[in-house]
């Protein structure tokens, strides 16, 4: 049924047509549906696509897939990426189709649209009090058994505007919760003690409308990271939950939930969570990392553990944002006509990468060529040669931040190394 459900979503994905609100799709294009434009297999530079285009690598997304599937089942995690990264149905399949549990969420509005394609478990990694969404909630987990969904609780305000909210929808099924660690003093979200913690549970075992199944937070905003930090973090963690444990208040369940891991310390986490004792439940060692899915070529290949661990492999930037060059005004200084709307910035600029002539099409590396700034709909290049760039050619830059490539574009090419676009994806922010 769920299965079902998410192939109906893609379908309607398909069948949408194509027209003005999608930018860079081939103005000739208009009228086709998605699928009837994927199944013509355009060329990207060829046959129509106009700049500024991004493009994600189809051989670089299925690499970095298969590459988190085999690391998360060789360290025994299991795996519900963060949906938020890029908010793409068809990526969701294809992340659950490479073995993950479900799909993070961070607000109910993301769970909604997970829900709309059938995806059957939704880890919410966040406190929820909005009344209209827990009302949502209950009505979701009442029309379907099988739905499973869990959420942080982190303090005793928010145990209690849940518990009011799901009594006054009716809720006929309790929604699961685990308390949330904070990562230290200054960190983020999360509850600063065990003292606290402890408090939570006994909030929550005295309502009948939360269900506690376990412990989770995000090492990710450990003050200072490093190793040793992080790792000092994680075993209070796994402490809390093994304290918990004795303590009984996981008597009842089938299934203890431990949860952390986003995309710059998930090797810390799969090494302190080996260590988890037997309970008295088996454990879900829940990892959440989302960035994987596309990479990129600035923030997350400074961070990714793989630099620390070069055996288990290596993720590819997936994507590349191609721009032409509009105006040259002096030898120093190109132009080109991707800026703000196009291209993330708010970690690192871009970088530019390579150049394909206007001419004749052919690739040279972007040799000379910097970045310097970006306005709405400019990049400001240096450069530092008068014949590096000309008006007309193509710059393909990379990009820092997955999170922020993804929500500039609503239908991003999927290209294959010659160029040839296969499919299109849709993303819903």
């Amino acid at each position: 049924m769920a299965g079902e459900r998410l192939a109906q979503g893609l379908k309607g994905l398909a069948e949408e047509r194509v027209d003005h609100r999608f930018k860079a799709l081939p103005p000739n294009a208009e009228g086709l549906t998605v699928g009837e434009l994927a199944a013509e297999r355009r060329n990207l530079f060829a046959d129509g696509f106009t700049t500024p285009v991004l493009a994600l690598s189809a051989e670089s997304v299925e690499h970095n897939l298969a590459l988190m599937e085999t690391y998360s089942t060789r360290h025994g995690l299991a795996f519900a990426p963060h949906g938020k990264t890029c908010m793409a149905p068809q990526l969701f399949a294809r992340q659950l189709e490479h073995g993950a549990w479900g799909i993070t969420a961070a607000v109910p509005h993301q769970a909604r649209v997970y829900r709309g394609y059938g995806i059957q478990k939704i880890f919410l990694a966040n406190e929820v009090v909005d009344a209209a969404a827990l009302r949502w909630l209950a009505g979701e987990l009442a029309d379907d058994p099988d739905f499973r969904f869990i959420c942080y609780v982190d303090s005793l305000r928010g145990i209690e505007l849940m518990d009011t909210a799901l009594r006054a929808a009716g809720a006929t099924r309790p929604v699961d919760v685990v308390v949330e660690l904070g990562a230290g003093e200054g960190a983020r979200t999360g509850v600063r003690t065990e003292t606290e913690c402890l408090e939570l549970a006994d909030a929550i075992a005295g309502v009948d409308t939360l269900r506690l199944v376990g412990i989770a937070g995000y090492e990710g905003e450990v003050p200072r990271a490093d190793f040793e930090r992080v790792a000092a973090w994680l075993r209070r963690l796994v402490a809390l939950a093994v304290e918990f444990d004795k303590a009984g208040r996981f008597a009842d369940l089938d299934q203890i939930v431990i949860s952390a891991g986003g995309s710059a310390w998930f090797d810390t986490v799969a090494e302190v969570f080996a260590e988890i004792p037997a309970l008295s439940a088996p454990v879900l060692k829940l990892l959440r990392s989302g960035a994987y899915v596309s990479h990129d070529d600035g923030h997350y290949r400074r961070l990714t553990p793989f630099n620390r661990i070069p055996e288990e492999g290596a993720l590819e930037p997936a994507f590349r944002l191609w721009a032409q060059v509009v105006s040259r005004p002096t030898p120093q200084q190109a132009f080109l006509n991707a800026g703000k709307r196009d291209a993330a910035y708010d970690l690192d600029l871009p970088q530019a990468q390579v150049v394909r002539s206007g001419r004749d099409g052919t690739l040279r590396p972007a040799d000379g060529l910097t970045v310097t700034g970006l306005s709405d709909q400019h990049a400001w290049v240096a450069t530092e040669r008068s014949g590096d760039l000309e008006v007309g050619d193509w710059v393909g830059l990379g990009l820092s931040h997955p999170c922020t490539s993804f929500d500039k574009w609503q239908l991003i090419p999927l290209v294959e190394r010659d160029g040839t676009v296969t499919d299109f994806i849709r993303t819903i922010f």
